[in-house]
């Protein structure tokens, strides 16, 4: 049997684990894996000759076939965002969670001995800033708690109630994640809103039934699950970013409008999106992506799992550039990233990572895979 075979048979297996269990949280438990299981995963993540015979078989097979092959074993629906964060957890779990990395080209020479200057780096956090409509910040995050009229965080999360006796007046609030942080807001219509680290997020403290409903992501990384215009008399959710309007009826998707990018990413997971601005207005269907740049507009059809993984904790890569996967765990783990070899930042790489990995963890298998030398100086990571 093959490593991908095995890969394949032991995905099965997890995940049938997995869908068995009553609750997701038991996902976490310590037990989740036999010691045979823990042996096996172990003995694959550590083993230098599985590791370069896995590199080489990944450069062989057709990874849009046989991802499909993984899911088809693990007999999982894939439509409903709802089961996929089961499936990706049983890969993720099956490779160890750090999975595999495969490059373009194999190098036959080893890499330089990897350098670490001692210094913490954590995987990001829940944490927020909350600018109130009087200017007031408030630090959100783990182990603290605020509580206001209408708007309570555990820590976690912040969850506003609907004041339908508010003024005329419209009060904005302003919700901020730094650099290592992520955070879940739940609007006050009902609308469920995930923030990935480095975004800002600009929302009413109450809406109207009846009037738009409108938000502004002034930068960064969201997905939305709007609450249904049948809810709230027929009044339309919109979401505005610099150079573009979605207007949504009751939908699920995810936009990417980050500062240090030239283009937004819109990606529909479900229902039905309409785009406008200075561009020719485009409607979105489920499992397309439009990218806006220099006001064009370009439509495609995506592996959505790939594009808003993150919200499940996960990190998917297909075919993506190494300084690319660097931007996204830069944003994670408040890194800067320098490459005195500009040779290998445009080689590509597929992976499957989990958020709470080291960022030891995820280097170590780029390098070593992939003869990557590299060191870590501070909190900057150096590719040789």
């Amino acid at each position: 049997m093959s490593i991908f075979s095995e890969i394949i048979d032991l995905s099965g297996r997890t995940a049938s684990s997995i869908l068995k269990r009553d609750k997701p949280d038991d996902l976490a438990d310590s037990d989740f894996f036999s010691d045979l299981d823990k042996e096996y995963i172990m003995k694959h993540l550590t083993d230098e000759k599985l590791l370069k015979e896995r590199a080489v078989l990944l450069q062989q097979i057709n990874k849009k076939e046989d991802w499909k092959a993984i899911q088809s074993k693990i007999d999982v629906p894939v439509k409903k965002l709802a089961f996929w964060k089961y499936t990706a957890a049983a890969a993720v779990l099956v490779l160890g969670l750090a999975v595999y990395f495969s490059k373009n080209h194999l190098n036959e020479k080893q890499p330089d001995k990897i350098v670490e200057t001692k210094l913490d780096i954590n995987p990001g956090t829940d944490k927020a800033i909350l600018v109130l409509a009087n200017g007031k910040q408030v630090a959100l995050g783990k182990g603290s708690v605020y509580n206001s009229a209408g708007v309570h965080s555990n820590g976690t999360e912040i969850i506003y109630k609907n004041n339908k006796s508010a003024k005329n007046t419209v009060a904005y609030n302003y919700l901020t994640i730094p650099r290592g942080g992520q955070f879940f807001i739940k609007l006050a219509d009902g609308t469920k809103v995930w923030l990935n680290s480095e975004s800002k997020l600009k929302f009413p403290v109450s809406f109207k039934d009846g009037e738009l409903r409108q938000v502004e992501l002034v930068y960064g990384e969201a997905y939305f699950d709007v609450s249904p215009s049948t809810a709230h008399k027929g009044s339309h959710f919109n979401v505005v970013t610099q150079n573009q309007n979605i207007e949504v009826l009751g939908t699920e998707f995810n936009i990417k409008a980050y500062q240090d990018s030239p283009a937004i990413y819109t990606t529909l997971v479900e229902g039905k999106v309409h785009l406008s601005g200075s561009f020719d207005s485009t409607i979105l269907k489920p499992g397309d992506q439009s990218v806006l740049q220099n006001n064009n507009i370009q439509v495609a059809a995506v592996d959505v799992f790939n594009e808003v993984s993150w919200k499940e904790g996960i990190f998917s890569f297909q075919e993506m550039p190494l300084k690319d996967i660097m931007k996204v765990l830069e944003r994670w783990y408040d890194i800067k990233t320098e490459f005195r070899n500009k040779a290998i930042e445009n080689n590509t790489f597929n992976g499957i990572l989990d958020k709470n990995q080291k960022i030891e963890e995820i280097l170590n298998i780029i390098s070593n895979t992939n003869k990557i030398p590299y060191e870590i100086n501070q909190k900057t990571v150096i590719f040789k």
